[in-house]
């Protein structure tokens, strides 16, 4: 898959993950860049430095929360702990624990799960829309892995992510798609 057709694909999963968080009240800013078209992704520009910033920034009332949305076709099978896995950068992810640690709102993981088969897998893997506040996901790492994306990847297995909303609940809301 091309750079473009990874952006699209996950911007497709931003659509869809905010419109969700409007059904439930929230306002939702997307986290972009425009200054610079690099095909980077959004950057927190912090006093001493640039972070990567999660995608959106929802709030509703006196809540408010970073999101980092993710599109998957499937999760792994991670055959040593025998468990459904997703994961993101490893990178990314050192970024996202210092938005959590340095700003007063929570990162939350966000993944769209599509429900088919990865590589080496069994068919079926869950579907739906799962997620975890960092905080929690940091406790409960399922492993890391050097040899994948630019700078290593992390996982976590399914257990660890709360499911969100199905698919079906996905598709009934007609903004969505």
């Amino acid at each position: 898959m091309t750079f473009a057709e990874q952006y699209r694909y996950g911007a497709a999963a931003e659509s869809v993950i905010a419109v969700w968080l409007r059904s439930r009240g929230f306002a939702v800013l997307p986290v972009y860049e425009k200054i610079i078209d690099d095909g980077k992704g959004p950057h927190l520009f912090m006093p001493d430095g640039a972070l990567i910033a999660p995608d959106l920034f929802a709030f509703k009332g006196e809540q408010a929360l970073w999101i980092e949305a993710k599109h998957k076709t499937a999760f792994s099978w991670h055959r040593i702990t025998s468990r459904w896995v997703t994961g993101i950068d490893l990178r990314h992810y050192e970024h996202y624990c210092q938005v959590d640690e340095r700003t007063p709102w929570p990162v939350w993981l966000l993944f769209l799960h599509d429900g088919g088969q990865a590589k080496d897998s069994p068919p079926a893997s869950p579907a739906g829309l799962f997620g975890n506040k960092l905080a929690v996901l940091r406790e409960c790492e399922n492993h890391r892995h050097d040899n994948w994306g630019r700078s290593g990847m992390v996982y976590w297995a399914v257990e660890s992510l709360r499911l969100l909303a199905t698919l079906e609940e996905l598709m009934t809301r007609p903004e969505v798609f």
